[in-house]
């Protein structure tokens, strides 16, 4: 009875997108283990295809985090959860050259997927993805990023003989609404007066897009492709003397401190929403256990509030209809323990393993049929 009453529930939660006492558009691992303390994910779908991706990767020598946050479709952001911490495996050691290279390797490969689809799905072109990692290894932590998702830190201050913790941007947001990057830019074509455009609310290269660097977008980094017969009936190609975009990482190297207490990584989605100060405290003031979870419900009643609706009512819009509310949302927090020296941290030297977030959310969280839909990644 319990089995048919399930079954009959199933399409109306498909229908509202949620599933029974929750948001059927979210997925979250509240807590896990890594060399150097916890981590906790979640992740909440706006779009029809969820863009955003994400990847934490645990050992005794190291803790390396992903998050992908891709635009124009999915293929870009699921091609570098796939590919882009096997190429930086590949190499051995951690280095800001090593990073460099497993960069530029994923770009590479994905240019060439783009080569070859073109025949069919000319639209790969115009596909990109932001591009955030960081890796911590023998205290020694490294954030390279590509695009507007964002690093902060967490830690400890003592001001007045009272502890505080205030919050440290770790990243760059490499995107032209901020005036230095803009300015980066136009420098970088100077004989190009159109270069970036004030267009629908937003500073945009080319009145097309915000990010000045990321993974794919080949059609604002390949001149040829204006050229390319098939591209030109598809859209409107940008005629480029040279790249708009790039896949140049900012990489930050930072020897962790008894005083770094945690990191957020989030897509823009979360920083949209919450300042870093705001998501700091919310991580600080709160139990570990599902804090991901809470920064992004933190982030979904700040949309309802902006809109004048019920959190509530939020966690009922359907997928792509979302999108015009909020973007796709993804936060991973990784707590730092490495310098407490209790036996705690004897456990945490133990863990091992992967923790990918679902290729889309609500397919995961839809039925026992998902499998389908997750396996129809870029390869």
């Amino acid at each position: 009875m319990a089995m048919m009453l399930r079954s009959l529930a199933r399409p109306l939660e498909r229908c509202l997108g949620l599933r029974a006492g929750g948001d059927g558009l979210m997925w979250h691992t509240d807590l896990k283990p890594h060399a150097s303390g916890d981590y906790s994910i979640a992740v909440v779908q706006a779009n029809k295809n969820l863009e955003d991706q994400s990847q934490v990767f645990t050992s005794p020598l190291g803790t390396y985090v992903g998050v992908y946050d891709g635009h124009g479709g999915p293929e870009a952001s699921r091609f570098v959860n796939k590919h882009l911490f096997p190429f930086l495996h590949k190499q051995g050691g951690l280095s800001a050259d090593v990073i460099k290279k497993a960069f530029n390797a994923t770009e590479e490969e994905f240019l060439h997927l783009v080569k070859q689809s073109l025949p069919v799905r000319p639209q790969i072109a115009s596909v990109g993805s932001c591009c955030l990692v960081g890796a911590i290894s023998n205290d020694v932590l490294y954030v390279a990023n590509l695009g507007d998702s964002r690093a902060v830190l967490g830690k400890r201050v003592s001001e007045d003989k009272k502890n505080k913790v205030v919050a440290e941007r770790l990243s760059t947001d490499h995107n032209v609404g901020v005036e230095e990057v803009r300015k980066e830019v136009e420098a970088l074509h100077p004989d190009d007066s159109h270069v970036v455009v004030y267009t629908r609310g937003v500073w945009r290269i080319k009145g097309i897009i915000q990010v000045s660097r990321s993974i794919g977008d080949v059609y604002l980094k390949k001149p040829d492709f204006y050229r390319d017969p098939i591209f030109q009936r598809f859209g409107n190609p940008v005629p480029l003397k040279r790249p708009v975009i790039t896949a140049e990482p900012s990489i930050l190297i930072r020897k962790l401190k008894p005083q770094d207490l945690f990191l957020i990584f989030a897509s823009d989605g979360l920083w949209e929403q919450l300042s870093d100060e705001t998501a700091v405290d919310i991580v600080f003031r709160n139990p570990r256990a599902g804090i991901a979870k809470r920064l992004v419900s933190a982030a979904l009643r700040e949309v309802a509030k902006k809109r004048e609706m019920r959190y509530g009512d939020i966690k009922k819009i359907e997928k792509g209809i979302r999108r015009h509310f909020h973007d796709d949302i993804t936060v991973i927090v990784i707590y730092l323990d490495q310098h407490r020296g209790s036996s705690h941290n004897i456990v945490k030297h133990n863990a091992m393993g992967c923790t990918t977030a679902p290729v889309d959310i609500y397919s995961y969280n839809a039925d026992e049929g998902y499998e389908g839909d997750l396996l129809q990644t870029v390869s």
